[in-house]
């Protein structure tokens, strides 16, 4: 019997059976349109909680349904023995899969309470709630000690849950909402991710499948280490921003993992693999005397792993100077949205000059940076059609200053499917040119459904409609195509390949037009006639597949490394096991001062 099931649903629950052309909304993030990739506070919920003596288990539901296309979720989810569930809603577009994967453990598990999480959850909490199959929705960024007292509370048989902070809850069909007062100013409590729960979960459950981040990640297991919560930044149609994470989480000021915290964690990383080390958010958001720290300490131990670094902002020769001191090996991330200033400094996304940029890349080539990736993107405030396409003419322009580097990746994406719940743009549409086509989370649920990206959109603005943010997306994906095949950063069969898969997108974007036209009757079976030729497009259609990849020559530690973690885990479990007994460890004196 398990404490807790954590399940992380697909996008669209019945993705294997819909017609769905998502085309490029998920080609620079590293899992599938099926955004397997479940977020990391599940492994720290439940890294804290085994730390209580609760037996907490994370079953990917999205990554198992796409490994195995005869994998049967009810078949899974009806052996399970559990005290609850809990779905994270973290990403908007998992509107639809994770309400009808509540739907099923509702069914099959009628008197097993279901707890909804996530930042999606915690906008949404007053509609999701309503859901019959929802039982919970624990708000707010950081739900690991109020999860627990709500978790106490049912194994007690209790249902009073008015002094649990964050949680809304419904009881003889009242909704009840308790305020966001558990919003802590330390992440150190906290395995952010808890790459060591999850290791040991494998050895504890016997199962590999279940926990795997997304499809492919034993192939090239990409690891990633949140730095921090809130932001000092208030990009318009981020949604996690400095408004968004007060308006949503009740958090008024960014919030930083300490130095120490980070290098044991990247210390762990590197025992079981040799796979880049992403760094989430800009580590200058905690100022100079935070990255010297971090650094010097980086410094001091025998480092394996490349570190990829995110900026907000352009950065001196001072700070790649650090970089090349600390780290043998580092590359750096710049979603830099646009070439137009002006745009820039309106949106509040890399505030600088174009020269600014320059320099910044200029500056971490100088200081031995592996790699580059520059990321653009359509459909951004008061961006025009002709605006999106030349984003291709200044990355020829940063590619010639840069003397052709060949360690620059460029890519174009577009904001989709969703403008983000929380956002300045989302909250004030009309002040920062958008019209919004969802506004209740039924609204996004449907959506997803759709049978194009095109018509998952959920907005538009006053410089461009849906189609033409379609189109701009794939003229400017040509033509950053054209750039790389001219300067070598492709070769001629990537070249091709990217090609022919806008051009055969185009097409279905067009084709789909047609049939949404046809008597609604008529619309299943000619979409049902298009399914095969559709998949072959849906993935990596405006970049090639192996560009946003780093060069690992060996993505695994050694047998012996691996073999001692799991040992170690092994031991750590008997001795919690041991101190839960003697009442060391009590779960239930765990309290929110």
């Amino acid at each position: 019997m398990y404490d807790l099931v954590l399940l992380h649903a697909p996008t669209v629950y019945d993705f294997r059976n819909e017609m769905i052309f998502t085309g490029p909304i998920s080609d620079v993030v590293p899992s599938s349109p099926v955004f397997e990739m479940y977020p990391i506070g599940l492994t720290s919920i439940g890294d804290y909680l085994e730390r209580y003596g609760l037996k907490v288990k994370i079953i990917n539901i999205a990554n198992r349904m796409l490994l195995n296309p005869k994998f049967d979720v009810e078949k899974k989810l009806e052996k399970i023995k559990t005290k609850a569930f809990g779905i994270d809603l973290h990403w908007l577009p998992h509107a639809h899969g994770s309400v009808e994967l509540a739907n099923i453990v509702k069914k099959l598990h009628p008197d097993t309470p279901v707890i909804f999480g996530g930042l999606s959850s915690t906008y949404f909490h007053n509609e999701l709630i309503e859901y019959p199959s929802v039982d919970f929705v624990m708000r707010g960024d950081t739900t690991e000690k109020p999860l627990l007292m709500l978790l106490n509370r049912l194994e007690q048989k209790r249902e009073d849950f008015f002094d649990i902070p964050n949680l809304t809850w419904k009881k003889d069909g009242q909704s009840h909402f308790n305020p966001i007062t558990y919003v802590p100013d330390t992440l150190d409590d906290f395995a952010l991710p808890g790459y060591r729960y999850v290791i040991k979960s494998v050895f504890k459950y016997r199962n590999l499948l279940d926990p795997l981040p997304y499809k492919g990640w034993l192939k090239y297991p990409n690891t990633a280490i949140l730095t921090s919560k809130g932001c000092t930044y208030n990009c318009l149609i981020c949604g996690g921003g400095r408004d968004a994470y007060e308006l949503n989480c009740n958090r008024k000021k960014l919030v930083m993992r300490s130095p120490q915290k980070m290098i044991e964690d990247i210390q762990l990383i590197q025992r079981f693999t040799r796979a880049p080390i992403f760094l989430l958010n800009d580590i200058r958001q905690g100022g100079p005397a935070y990255v010297e720290e971090f650094l010097s300490g980086l410094e001091k131990i025998e480092l394996k792993n490349e570190i990829v670094f995110e900026l907000f902002q352009s950065a001196e020769d001072k700070f790649f100077q650090l970089l090349q001191k600390a780290i043998p090996k580092y590359s750096i991330e710049l979603t830099l949205e646009t070439s137009d200033e002006k745009l820039r400094r309106f949106n509040g996304k890399l505030p600088c000059s174009n020269q600014k940029i320059i320099d910044t890349l200029k500056s971490a080539l100088r200081h031995g940076c592996a790699k580059i990736d520059l990321f653009f993107m359509v459909g951004i405030p008061g961006q025009s059609y002709e605006s999106a396409l030349n984003n291709i003419n200044f990355c020829e322009e940063v590619h010639k200053e840069c003397d052709e580097s060949t360690k620059i990746s460029y890519f174009v994406a577009p904001l989709s499917p969703f403008l983000d719940p929380g956002s300045p743009a989302y909250e004030n549409p009309e002040k920062f040119g958008y019209k919004k086509f969802c506004h209740k989370l039924e609204d996004f649920r449907q959506a997803m459904l759709q049978p194009s990206w095109k018509y998952m959109l959920s907005y538009e603005t006053d410089q461009m409609t849906r189609d033409e943010i379609v189109n701009a997306t794939y003229h400017s994906a040509q033509r950053l195509n054209q750039f790389k095949l001219k300067y070598g950063l492709v070769d001629q069969k990537v070249y091709e390949d990217v090609d022919n898969k806008i051009i055969k997108s185009l097409e279905f974007i067009d084709r789909l037009d047609e049939i949404m036209l046809l008597p609604q009757e008529e619309q299943p079976k000619a979409l049902l006639e298009i399914k095969s030729e559709v998949l072959e497009v849906n993935r990596h259609s405006i970049c090639g597949k192996n560009e946003l990849k780093w060069e690992v020559k060996k993505l695994y530690a050694n047998i012996p490394s691996l073999t001692k973690i799991g040992l170690d885990l092994l031991i750590e479990e008997m001795a919690m096991g041991i101190k839960c007994k003697l009442g060391v460890v009590d779960r239930h004196k765990a309290t929110i001062e």
